[in-house]
């Protein structure tokens, strides 16, 4: 296997703008979070190329619009992006 300079699996969460997440449908929502799933087992610090989605970024827009400006979501969970996936017990 060649060396990369990037370690790890990196993450299985898969975050877009919530927008986007609301105008697809369940199978492509799927789609992109089995292939994220599937990258992080192998060990690829990216998903495949094929599950990329078309029409997330509006035209014209800088980078730093899109992620400045639109509320970023899990796909999975509806969650807002960088929030902890983990839940904990609360103590009685």
């Amino acid at each position: 296997m060649a060396k990369s300079k990037v370690k790890g699996g990196g993450t299985t969460k898969v975050c877009l703008p919530a927008s986007k997440v609301r105008s697809m449908s369940a199978a492509e929502k799927k789609k992109v979070i089995n292939a994220k799933k599937s990258a992080a087992a192998s060990g690829k610090y990216k998903r495949s190329s094929k599950s990329n989605v078309k029409g997330a970024r509006k035209k014209g827009a800088t980078l730093r619009d899109w992620f400045e400006k639109e509320k970023w979501i899990n796909v999975e969970t509806g969650a807002p992006c960088g929030a902890s996936s983990r839940t904990r017990k609360k103590k009685k």
